[in-house]
């Protein structure tokens, strides 16, 4: 069965549409009004090999932050959606990353309860006019609606767009891994027989 979702979000602060196909090639269009935002969600995309679109409206005049993390919000719905019952993945993943300067590593499992573990110093306030720490918001709102277990470690980096770029790709890669099939368990890699 493919392993797609679609997700609809409308609030007072955001209207989101997101498609997911997690068997994709790394490919989609990303409009949230967010430049940086949209630069992530394709790279995202791309180490992730996945499909992915999203469209996203949300109250810019005021910040940007509904949209990021509304946008996390619905990303980690659709992985969760797209997974069902989670039979025959590898569940979990783990990626260490260099990017230029910068060295990161994502750990993720697929376990069905959340938490974020998210050790990362921004030399700057800002990338941008993207708050930094909405990085953090991001994957927090991510973690809490994929249901999973999501450590992200920058061991080191100066400068904050590599730092980003790092984490969103570090943490896409490990995603990879853990939403692959396992061929020699085909069931749910649980021994509780649910995730």
């Amino acid at each position: 069965m493919p392993r797609v979702a679609k997700i609809d979000r409308a609030t007072r602060e955001t209207q989101i549409r997101l498609e997911l196909n997690l068997d994709g090639s790394g490919g989609g269009s990303w409009k949230t009004g967010v430049g940086f935002l949209d630069h992530m969600l394709e790279l995202f995309a791309r180490h992730g090999a996945l499909d992915l679109t999203v469209e996203a409206k949300g109250d810019l005049h005021v910040d940007q932050h509904h949209t990021v993390e509304d946008v996390g919000i619905c990303l980690g719905q659709a992985v969760k959606q797209a997974l069902g019952d989670k039979a025959g993945i590898r569940r979990y993943g783990h990626f260490t990353l260099p990017m230029e300067e910068t060295l990161c590593t994502t750990a993720i499992d697929l376990s069905g309860r959340y938490y974020l573990a998210f050790n990362a110093n921004f030399a700057s306030a800002k990338i941008g006019d993207f708050d930094t720490e909405l990085v953090e918001d991001f994957f927090q709102a991510f973690a809490a609606n994929a249901l999973c277990n999501l450590h992200i470690l920058i061991h080191y980096g100066r400068n904050s767009h590599h730092i980003a770029e790092a984490i969103f790709k570090s943490t896409a890669r490990a995603l990879r891994q853990a939403v692959e099939t396992d061929p020699r368990i085909p069931g749910v890699p649980s021994t509780k027989g649910v995730l």
